[in-house]
């Protein structure tokens, strides 16, 4: 079995103030990142009035199926369940 050692870091960083070349780091990162959110940004799109209506469409009447077979899977099961006990709880055949 392998065991794992944790390796000391061969820098620590300094605690205090940082210093200004960190600072242009940070800067650089800031920018890059607000670059790719600007890159990003640009691939949004907004769907149309008719996307819009087609998807809300479909999602309903998806919703309407799914209720549909739920009720008739809770009618089928709670029927079985009502004859079991019904059964049972008469003293058998």
């Amino acid at each position: 079995m392998a065991k794992a050692i944790a390796v000391p870091s061969e820098r620590s960083e300094p605690k205090g103030p940082q210093q200004p070349s960190q600072l242009v780091g940070t800067w650089d990162r800031w920018m890059g990142f607000l670059k790719d959110v600007r890159n990003e940004m640009r691939k949004v799109w907004t769907p149309t009035l008719k996307e819009v209506q087609n998807t809300t469409v479909v999602v309903i009447v998806t919703v309407f199926a799914f209720a549909a077979y739920f009720y008739v899977v809770d009618q089928v099961l709670g029927r079985i369940v009502q004859w079991l006990l019904h059964l049972l709880g008469s003293g058998g055949v």
